[in-house]
């Protein structure tokens, strides 16, 4: 009994060091980005304080450089629309035919081996073992006839 109890004692132990480690890189994580934080608010206030000129221009280029920007990203949404219509549109207009096809290709497969199998198999196989029958049989009353034929 104390087998079964170590490998779960040694589980939770594992368990218990795997969910620390994560924490502590999160908790790590969030001091370092808190500081970054205060120290780019700071920057901007430095630099807002002794260079405003030199701000306010770096700021009409990001302006301009946003508009860009979201003009490029207007473009590249309307391109994407484009081929999702054209993608449903195959998907509607190409691929549900062949499906339906494929569908009506299987019906047909399906009937048609149910009639080789109503048809020919199970006529087949009923013959082969009516013949195997009496052959059994023939072999019981009058011998091996291969064993009857003088050499």
């Amino acid at each position: 009994m104390s087998g079964v109890q170590q490998p779960v004692e040694i589980q939770a132990n594992q368990t218990n060091q795997s969910e620390l480690v994560p924490r502590l890189y999160v908790v790590i994580g969030i001091v370092v980005v808190l500081v970054v934080t205060v120290l780019f608010i700071l920057g901007i206030v430095w630099l807002a304080q002794n260079y405003a000129a030199t701000i306010a221009s770096l700021r009409n280029v990001m302006i301009i450089a946003l508009a860009l920007m979201s003009c490029v990203f207007g473009i590249v949404l309307m391109v994407m629309f484009v081929v999702v219509i054209r993608l449903v549109n195959m998907l509607e207009f190409e691929i549900k035919p062949i499906l339906e096809k494929t569908n009506e290709t299987l019906g047909t497969v399906q009937g048609t081996t149910t009639f080789v199998s109503e048809n020919v198999v199970r006529p087949v196989t009923r013959a082969s073992s009516n013949i195997a029958g009496i052959r059994r049989g023939l072999a019981a009353l009058f011998g091996n006839p291969k064993k009857n034929l003088p050499d």
